[in-house]
C-alpha cells in the first residue's frame, strides 16, 4: 500500500464500529499472524476481543482509502488504560465503573507502580496491519500517544510487550541482554508472576551478544529502550497467545532532555 498521509486520521475509538475494527485488525495480527487463542476471540467473524476492551481506550490509525463498512479501515491500533480509570476513588475493587485492575495484573504484580502515586497509563494490544509495516504508521501511532499523554499529565506508561513463540532458547539472547542493561529500578520494577514466569537471565555474561541480542528484540521494545524504557523482573510466558512478554516501563521524568522535547513537541497532537 503507498502511503498518503493525507489518507490517515488518527483518533480515539468513538463507538461499537471503532471498536469492531480495532478489533478485526488484531484478529488478523495476534491470530492469524502469531497463532493467539482466548476466550473471547471470534473466528467466525475474526474479531480479537477480551473483557477489558470496554474500558480501554483504543487508539486508532484509519486509512480512509480502506472499506468501512466491512471494517477494514483501521490499520495501526494501540490500547489505552489510565490509572484513573482502572479503579475510581472511593470504590472497591470489583465494583464501581472501572475494571478494578489492569490487564497486566494478570501476568505481573504492579505493586511498585502503583504505590508510586502517580498517573499511570497501561498500553497493550499494539499492531500495525502487515501492508503498513517500515513505513509511517508506528510514528504516527507513536506521535498520537505522545498527544494523549500530554493531555491527561500520564507519567508513568508501562505494559506488556510480546516475543513471538514460547521457546525460551531461542529467546535466550535478548531477554539476557534486557535484564542486565534495562532492568527498571527497585521502585519502579514490577515482577512477574508464577507459575509462568521465568528469569531472563539465561545465557551467562561471557557468552552475552548483543548484536544477536538486539537482532531478536522487537522493534516496538527497542523504541521504548531508545525513549529510556525499562523492562520489569522476569519474562511471562503465555502459551495461550503464543508469546513470551516482558513488562516495559517508561517513567517521563527519567527521559533524556532530547527524548523529553520529543514528547513536548507533540503537545498539539489531540486524540
Amino acid at each position: 500500500m503507498t502511503e498518503d498521509d493525507n489518507a490517515f486520521v488518527l483518533r480515539l475509538a468513538r463507538d461499537e464500529r471503532d471498536l469492531r475494527a480495532a478489533q478485526r485488525l488484531r484478529y488478523r495480527v495476534f491470530v492469524q499472524e502469531l497463532g493467539a487463542e482466548g476466550p473471547l476471540v471470534d473466528h467466525d467473524r475474526h474479531l480479537e476481543a477480551d473483557a477489558f476492551d470496554p474500558y480501554f481506550d483504543h487508539l486508532l490509525l484509519i486509512d480512509t482509502r480502506r472499506d468501512a463498512a466491512h471494517l477494514d479501515d483501521v490499520v495501526g491500533a494501540y490500547r489505552l488504560l489510565p490509572s484513573d480509570r482502572v479503579l475510581p476513588a472511593g470504590s472497591a475493587p470489583g465494583s464501581g465503573p472501572g475494571p478494578g485492575r489492569f490487564y497486566s495484573e494478570g501476568e505481573y504484580d504492579l505493586g511498585a507502580l502503583k504505590a508510586t502515586g502517580r498517573k499511570l497509563v497501561e498500553l497493550g494490544r499494539s499492531c500495525v496491519h502487515p501492508s503498513y509495516r517500515g513505513g509511517s504508521a508506528m510514528l504516527q501511532l507513536w506521535n498520537a500517544l505522545a498527544g494523549y499523554v500530554l493531555e491527561r499529565d500520564i507519567e508513568i506508561l508501562f505494559g506488556a510487550a510480546s516475543f513471538h513463540g514460547t521457546d525460551l532458547a531461542a529467546l535466550a539472547q535478548p531477554l539476557s541482554y534486557l535484564a542486565r542493561h534495562h532492568l527498571a529500578p527497585p521502585e519502579l520494577r514490577v515482577r512477574a508472576l508464577p507459575p509462568h514466569a521465568t528469569t531472563m537471565e539465561l545465557v551467562t555474561p561471557e557468552a552475552l551478544d548483543r548484536r544477536a541480542a538486539m537482532q531478536g528484540t522487537p522493534a516496538l521494545i527497542k523504541a521504548y529502550l531508545r525513549l529510556g524504557g525499562f523492562v520489569g523482573e522476569g519474562a511471562f510466558v503465555d502459551h495461550a497467545f503464543n508469546t513470551t512478554d516482558v513488562c516495559l516501563v517508561l517513567d517521563t521524568a527519567r527521559m533524556s532532555d532530547k527524548h523529553r522535547d520529543f514528547w513536548i513537541r507533540k503537545k498539539g497532537a489531540r486524540v
